[in-house]
């Protein structure tokens, strides 16, 4: 089996790049199944329900999302409503919407996929390892390939949730840094790994945003709203080919393109 996962798309650039992209990329690599993080699609902060949708219409399978899923206050009652929008697994009960998806490839094969949030550096929630242990063993009773989206700040958090799951997930993709890392790898129990997958958008940017809005914000010290950039749009993300039995990775690419648009 082979995934594809998108990493943060930010704004209208990179909705827009991976839109008129992504039909070409599931057939040149033979993707089964394709997820996106979306928690910056909506001019950089949350994501729409009619957002939401495009992306679903656009042979993506599942979004994904972290600490920015609340940015938009019309997305609370969507979430209740689908499925296929994730937030994070271990923000408290009683929050709307679910952190893991059950669900199964065109060609039928079961595929679970949890969303985790760090908490280095980020809001205060839920233990994502002591969330994960629960998820996970109750994804096994259905599906040996469980992939994990870990949305966090600090390398070190991700990278040890990587090792404390490995052998028990398919996969660990990190998300929110925007910044793709070099360490993609199998881990020694047959998890693939990687820090951050990168950002889709444009690379023009500071993270996505506007480069001048950003330092200004850091000399001045003063609120200033972030415009999303524009320029040079980029899709990043990794493909993941998993053995359909065992659920164990064989081999993670990294994937970072440049497109015009």
């Amino acid at each position: 089996m082979n995934l594809l996962f998108i990493g943060d798309v930010v704004g209208r650039t990179g909705r827009t790049v991976l839109f008129q992209n992504i039909s070409h990329l599931i057939q040149q690599h033979h993707i089964d199944f394709t997820i996106a993080n979306v928690e910056n699609a909506a001019g950089g902060f949350g994501v729409t329900p009619e957002i939401a949708d495009e992306f679903l219409a656009h042979d993506i399978d599942l979004l994904t999302s972290g600490n920015h899923i609340w940015d938009k206050r019309e997305i609370f009652d969507y979430l209740n409503t689908q499925p296929r929008l994730l937030r994070p697994a271990n923000y408290p009960p009683g929050n709307p919407g679910t952190g893991a998806f059950l669900g199964c490839t065109k060609q039928g094969l079961k595929v679970a996929v949890l969303n985790i949030q760090g908490r280095a550096y980020m809001p205060t929630i839920d233990c994502p390892f002591r969330v994960a242990d629960a998820e996970i063993d109750r994804l096994r009773k259905e599906t040996n390939i469980i992939i994990v989206d870990m949305h966090g700040e600090a390398t070190a958090e991700k990278m040890a949730f990587g090792w404390y799951v490995d052998g028990r997930v398919s996969a660990v993709l990190g998300t929110h840094t925007h910044v793709p890392t070099a360490d993609a790898r199998i881990l020694p129990m047959g998890t693939a790994y990687i820090t951050d997958v990168g950002m889709t958008g444009p690379y023009h940017s500071v993270i996505g945003m506007n480069i001048e809005d950003s330092w200004q914000r850091l000399i001045y010290q003063q609120p200033k709203k972030f415009e999303p950039a524009k320029g040079d749009p980029r899709i990043s993300g990794v493909i993941v080919e998993i053995d359909a039995q065992s659920g164990g990775a064989r081999r993670i690419e990294r994937l970072h393109e440049r497109y015009e648009i």
